[in-house]
């Protein structure tokens, strides 16, 4: 597959007046101390000392012996303390048997290449022992657990109105098949001059409207399968690499294009006031919840990027009040606090959010806005 993807989530640690001088709202039950185990992501890390995991940069950026917090690893402890009133990390990498300069075998891990170790094993006969390099094969700890997200990067779409249905169909299945799997040929009209040796198969999904407006915002394409292109022509020659169901004739065929995918960024607040709701979820999820995949009605052209969080809003039942004079009278309930999203995949009227936090039941219809 041509489409590339980089999960690298490198935090920023550019401090500028304005970053310095917000309040960085502790979690009143934070430890003194956490030893990082498999599994854990930074965001879980961050919100064992702070009430907002997306002000975990404005923390690191006040420790220098923190050079970068995404070489952290499993076993490594990162410890809190206040100093003059601002909270301080300080942090200590996982500890290392020491080795003795005249016993057992020479074992020259990172830590001593850079610190300039001076000392190694020696021989009874006082003569220099040759050196185990040893390599760190943990991995250091993600902002979110990648495949988490992965498959939702460049699958499916959301299009504009019509494009789906323009795009070229298969026409046919070599060998008579009515149904097509992993393996077959088929065969494909209008593919005479390919932009891509790689393409994908979809079927017309949901159509995504604004909850209130009933606007038509985007189509979405179901992700069908992959397909390698055998020949160009009318119709051309494709093969099936990956199949998720059956493909049948009439299915639409678009390319996957080469498009770099950047998730370079911790979590922040978009710099517009945004105002929206969850109007889908991804993945046939019934109930959602912390690390599910979300479809909100607020895109590019809202001001979204990949990156910006939001904060998630169950939205208020409406209540009958049997107590009030007034006949059938009803009382709207305030919106309660439900979690928190960071986007990760925006179009130009839609995008798609990773559910970061989830505090209650989240539900499609709840709101989303930029956090106070």
């Amino acid at each position: 597959m041509a489409f590339r993807t980089i999960l690298s989530f490198i935090v920023p640690l550019v401090c500028c007046s304005a970053v310095l001088a917000e309040e960085i709202r502790l979690n009143p039950s934070h430890p003194d101390r956490y030893t990082v185990v498999e599994g854990d992501t930074l965001w879980d890390i961050s919100g064992k000392f702070l009430k907002n995991p997306g002000q975990w940069p404005l923390l690191w950026s006040y420790n220098s012996q923190i050079k970068n917090p995404h070489l952290i690893y499993p076993g490594d402890t990162v410890y809190f303390s206040m100093v003059n009133g601002q909270p301080r990390l300080s942090f200590s990498p996982t500890e290392t048997a020491a080795v003795s300069p005249s016993s057992g075998p020479c074992v020259l891990n990172e830590a001593d290449i850079q610190n300039g170790r001076t000392s190694f094993a020696l021989s009874p006969e006082g003569k220099l022992q040759p050196c185990i390099r040893e390599s760190a094969t943990a991995k250091a700890v993600q902002l979110i657990p990648a495949g988490a997200i992965q498959k939702f990067l460049s699958l499916p779409r959301v299009l504009g109105e019509n494009e789906l249905n323009q795009a070229p169909y298969i026409v046919d299945i070599a060998g008579e098949h009515l149904i097509a799997g992993n393996g077959d040929k088929v065969y494909v009209r209008a593919i005479e001059r390919p932009d891509s040796l790689t393409y994908a198969v979809y079927r017309e999904g949901d159509i995504l409207r604004n909850p209130t407006t009933q606007e038509v915002l985007g189509h979405e394409a179901k992700y069908i399968a992959d397909l390698t292109l055998q020949e160009p022509g009318d119709p051309a020659t494709l093969t099936i690499t990956q199949a998720k169901g059956e493909i049948r004739a009439g299915d639409r065929v678009l390319p996957i294009g080469e498009e770099e995918v950047m998730l370079n960024y911790f979590p922040v607040p978009p710099e517009e006031s945004i105002k929206g709701s969850i109007i889908g979820v991804l993945d046939g999820v019934t109930q959602i919840g912390r690390y599910n995949v979300v479809v909100i009605d607020k895109g590019i052209s809202d001001g979204l990027k990949t990156g910006h969080e939001l904060d998630i809003y169950q939205r208020g039942k409406v209540a009958s009040d049997p107590y009030s004079p007034v006949k059938n009278d009803t009382v709207q309930m305030p919106d309660e606090y439900a979690g928190k999203l960071m986007v990760f995949r925006p179009f130009n009227r839609v995008s798609y959010a990773l559910v970061m936090q989830a505090q209650r039941n989240i539900h499609v219809l709840d709101k989303v806005q930029t956090p106070e």
